[in-house]
């Protein structure tokens, strides 16, 4: 766990405590602790209600008080902080319609997803653990809490978490609960695109990837997923061993490699991504095509953004057997003559004072990318003198053609 982190946590603990309430660490940070993983937030339940925490605390932000839960900074660090409730009914499959506040934690525990999560530590370390957690925890099971019926019906989206944990932790999923996933897999239509593509995000850059895909397809929960549903091949052309995938984009652009029916354009409006998603996931498959058409060279890398090299690596190695490396990546881009357009020698305004009668259009961009090229491949230096001497002989060839 991150110790500063946690320090600080205790100390947030403390204070609500010397106030008189009751507060635990609980869910995933309790989880991640136990289990030697970092922690990159802490959640915190308490008996205090979110008028008396704000109270408690100079910068407090009430980000879902509607259901018991504010964000407290302190010390430069966000906590989330949710009193201890039941649940009423979910009507939208998603919130429930109201919400209880209690004395008790171990009913608040009881109204958890999974084992693995219903569990609350204090400042101490000493462990409350009513569903056995920790022995799933030490089995490596995804088990529901309770009724797993239940907690699904909840909340379709726990069973999309379900293959998501099962994928981050490599954890298999108890047979009750995948049986009642298996049951009531069409619920899954009820919840928000948003709330699936975060899930499914993550599932993809698991570091057990495969397991979860095990999962997902003998669930059968993917004919419920957008583009899924209405082209049931196409689970079958998503490579058998998968390397994590990092980001969505790489998702987007290997779906659709895989399965060039769908354009990226639908797999971004169905699955509600952002325009940068969307851009990434174009020039990755440009770059792929690029690859398989000539291999790794500097007409690929050089429109590449550097972000998206370990992108594009990882793209590569989960659809092609010949495998590049990062290194390699990094080798071919540092020996390209121009890294930018700002780095070859003419410009378009160079180009237009070349050749005064033409009027400013699209032959200034197709010139420049002439030029680019031949520089890339090194057919000619990155002279200001030669590229004009260039440009002038391509425009008297294509005023002879």
């Amino acid at each position: 766990m991150n110790e500063d982190l946690f320090t600080i946590g205790k100390e947030v603990l403390n204070i609500i405590k010397n106030n008189h309430f009751e507060a635990y660490f609980v869910g995933g940070c309790v989880r991640d602790f136990l289990l030697n993983k970092p922690v990159t937030d802490i959640d915190i339940t308490t008996n205090a209600t979110p008028n008396q925490i704000s109270k408690l605390f100079d910068s407090v932000f009430p980000i879902g008080i509607e259901h018991g839960t504010v964000l407290v900074r302190y010390k430069q660090q966000s906590f989330e902080i949710t009193t201890y409730r039941t649940d009423g009914t979910y009507s939208d499959k998603r919130h429930p319609d109201s919400v209880k506040f209690i004395k008790s934690i171990n009913e608040d525990l009881k109204r958890r997803d999974f084992t693995i999560n219903a569990l609350a530590m204090d400042e101490q370390g000493e462990i409350i653990d009513l569903f056995h957690g920790k022995k799933d925890l030490d089995h490596k099971i995804i088990r529901a809490v309770g009724n797993p019926k239940e907690r699904f019906s909840e909340d379709p989206l726990r069973m999309i978490r379900a293959l998501r944990f099962s994928s981050q932790l490599g954890f298999s999923i108890e047979s009750e609960t995948l049986k009642e996933m298996v049951l009531l897999k069409e619920q899954i239509g009820n919840i928000a695109q948003e709330r699936i593509t975060e899930e499914i995000r993550r599932f993809f850059s698991g570091t057990y990837v495969n397991k979860g895909m095990h999962y997902l397809k003998k669930s059968g929960l993917y004919k419920y997923l957008p583009i899924f549903c209405d082209h049931k091949d196409l689970i079958k052309k998503i490579p058998n061993k998968l390397n994590p995938l990092s980001d969505f984009s790489e998702v987007i652009a290997l779906l659709h490699i895989v399965y060039q029916e769908i354009p990226i354009s639908t797999w971004v409006k169905q699955w509600k991504c952002s325009n940068e998603v969307k851009r990434n996931a174009f020039t990755l498959v440009k770059a792929y095509n690029g690859y398989i058409n000539r291999g790794l060279d500097p007409l690929v890398i050089y429109p590449l953004p550097a972000k998206l090299f370990s992108n594009f690596v990882n793209l590569i190695n989960n659809l092609q057997e010949d495998n590049i490396s990062l290194e390699e990546v990094n080798q071919c881009y540092q020996q390209l003559p121009i890294k930018n357009a700002q780095e070859l020698a003419i410009s378009g305004s160079d180009l237009l004072s070349l050749f005064p009668q033409k009027k400013p259009g699209p032959w200034i961009q197709i010139m420049l990318n002439l030029i680019t090229e031949k520089v890339l491949l090194n057919e000619i230096d990155n002279s200001r003198s030669e590229l004009k001497e260039l440009a002038k002989c391509h425009m008297q060839t294509k005023m002879k053609q």
